[in-house]
């Protein structure tokens, strides 16, 4: 290995040398444009080092400012998610709050256009929907005077009756329980029968014969005769008739919304509304004044004497 080493020696010293003078050549010779020959080769033999050096590095720097800026993305996009999601549940509490305040706002319409009848308002707080049975359970009961069979209402109609009452709670038997119902009247014909419901959203007008003419869209109103609910409050309308044995099969849709009750009304005596009685009133005052004013004039036109014009003292002429 030593001679092998030995016996290349001069050659490798000889190629040392022509690299040398190669080199020195390179340093003194000059390009027309004055640039030295050293310096263009040593230019094109460090440019594609240096282009692959900057491409890594270029390509590094791209990769680390992605991972970073994707980073900071999925950051920021979470904190915005986060964000969306509480403004979404704060958006929701202002719907809910302003639909509460509708609601609410109906209901002390409602009340003020009805001040002389006995309404308690109270809140639905739970309920109670088995087979063929619904209720709902109110926030009222016995420490503010709540009695069992007292009526429930909504602004749109009627709701049920009271079913059970506790101290502080009481339970509502909904209209379309399958033992529910309330006295009935067709409004433009005024004939009477009974609703009762059915476990599901329709209600049944019953005893309603079949040479009766009812109509589709027709309004069904209570009749008072339940000793429940007062005259002409709105029951529902109807939406389907047909003819049966011996009365007709006549379904309706109640007015109120009894799959959306949150604040309802309790009729808190069964005695007909001021309201109601003022028409009444007004109807009989003005046909008794329109009585008695017809007896006067009567009077009159049979009491009136004429009587002779009184004659006038003659007098004498003077001679």
């Amino acid at each position: 290995m030593f001679e092998i080493a030995t016996r290349r020696r001069p050659y490798v010293l000889l190629a040392v040398a022509l690299v040398f003078q190669i080199l020195l050549l390179a340093v003194q010779v000059r390009r027309p444009d004055g640039a030295r020959l050293i310096r263009v080769w040593a230019v094109e033999l460090l440019t594609p080092a240096e282009r692959a050096g900057s491409w890594a590095v270029d390509e590094l720097r791209g990769a680390w400012s992605g991972y970073i800026g994707l980073f900071r993305a999925n950051r920021e996009n979470q904190r915005l998610k986060a964000q969306v999601a509480e403004l979404s549940m704060q958006n929701s509490a202002l719907e809910s709050r302003a639909a509460e305040a509708q609601r609410l706002a109906a209901l002390l319409q409602f009340r003020d256009a009805h001040q002389d009848a006995p309404l308690l308002a109270a809140r639905v707080i739970g309920a109670d929907a088995g087979t063929g049975g619904r209720a709902i359970y109110l926030d009222r009961g016995e420490r503010e005077g709540v009695q069992a069979n007292m009526g429930v209402i909504t602004p749109q109609g009627v709701v049920g009756k009271v079913l059970e009452v506790y101290s502080t709670t009481s339970q509502v038997l909904l209209l379309s329980d399958k033992n529910g119902g309330a006295g009935a009247l067709l409004a433009d014909s005024r004939t009477q029968g009974a609703t009762r419901g059915t476990g599901g959203p329709m209600l049944l007008l019953d005893y309603v014969g079949n040479d009766q003419e009812v109509k589709p869209g027709e309004r069904v109103l209570t009749s008072g005769m339940d000793r429940i609910f007062p005259k002409d409050l709105p029951l529902g309308t109807v939406v389907e008739v047909k003819p049966g044995n011996p009365f007709k099969q006549i379904t309706v849709r109640p007015a109120a919304h009894l799959d959306q009750l949150e604040e309802v009304l309790i009729l808190m005596s069964r005695r007909q509304w001021e309201w109601e009685a003022q028409q009444a009133a007004a109807a009989e005052g003005s046909a008794s004044a329109g009585s008695t004013a017809a007896k006067p004039a009567a009077a009159g036109a049979h009491g009136a004497v004429s009587k002779p014009p009184a004659a006038k003292p003659a007098v004498k002429e003077k001679p």
